[in-house]
């Protein structure tokens, strides 16, 4: 039985179609040789008109008897199946200078790579999704083998709603300039400025800090704890030139100010001191 790729390829097939393309370029040169070398070898002229054409017609028909094999061997070879993941890139397994230049190898390595990574973020965001802001299946009273698989939810809060939390959230933080706008009819926009660039470093890093906070704090079925939480958290730098590092107790470090806050303790870090 003939070995078949998984690229759907049948081998045997294809060493015949190789050979029978060898064969077709020996006809095919063999009619042009007939051609170049024109009549000879006959004393009269129409006797070396008739071994020409005999000749002739010897080649040519030797040129279709090969073409039609090569043909019919071209139905057995089959083609590069559909679900292959790699398609076409499957072909180049068949190259003869494999050690030169290593492609299907290597890009068989980088389609395994790409898969782990993927299983491995489906299985990290599945774990962050369950530890959001802390909570573990005790604190629920849940048993986590029991704790059901978080479905994605699209969440739709009423207007009075959001506008009551929002308008709590700012009594709870005098000192924070909180503003709700709604630009665009009812979805409603927190307007905090930490995106605009500041031109200090110590800033800059408070607002790195600040965007990584925005990643932790996620809670799809509680939009008001995530809000507050941030906003303590966000509060904390109140004192960001008062409070010491918590780890080596120094005010300053290379110049800097405790820009980290725990986000779970509040306490203040430098970068290398959190680590």
């Amino acid at each position: 039985m003939a070995d078949v790729l998984s690229v759907g390829v049948n081998l045997e097939a294809f060493a015949q179609a190789i050979s029978a393309i060898q064969a077709l370029r020996s006809s095919v040169s063999r009619v042009f040789d007939c051609l170049k070398d024109g009549m000879r070898n006959k004393e009269t002229l129409e006797g070396r008109e008739k071994a020409f054409i005999a000749h002739f017609q010897d080649n040519l028909h030797s040129v279709n008897r090969d073409l039609n094999e090569l043909e019919r061997l071209s139905n057995l070879v089959g083609k590069p199946s559909e679900n292959h993941p790699l398609h076409n890139s499957g072909l180049l397994s068949l190259d003869p200078v494999q050690d030169k230049t290593p492609l299907y190898s290597q890009l068989l390595q980088a389609y395994k790579w790409s898969n782990k990574l993927q299983y491995h973020a489906g299985l990290a965001s599945g774990l962050l999704n369950q530890q959001s802001l802390k909570r573990s299946a005790n604190q629920m009273g849940v048993s986590a083998k029991r704790r059901p698989k978080a479905q994605p939810t699209t969440l739709v809060l009423p207007p009075q709603y959001v506008d009551d939390v929002i308008s709590r959230i700012d009594r709870m933080f005098p000192e924070m300039s909180i503003h709700l706008s709604r630009p665009n009819g009812t979805s409603a926009m927190l307007l905090l400025d930490i995106w605009s660039k500041s031109n200090y470093q110590v800033f800059q890093k408070v607002t790195d800090h600040a965007t990584t906070a925005l990643l932790h704090y996620q809670l799809p079925q509680m939009p008001d704890v995530v809000v507050r939480s941030f906003m303590t958290w966000l509060r904390s730098y109140m004192k960001l030139f008062q409070a010491p590092c918590q780890r080596c107790g120094k005010f300053l470090q290379d110049g800097l100010p405790p820009t980290w806050r725990d986000f779970r303790t509040l306490e203040a870090f430098h970068d290398t001191c959190r680590q």
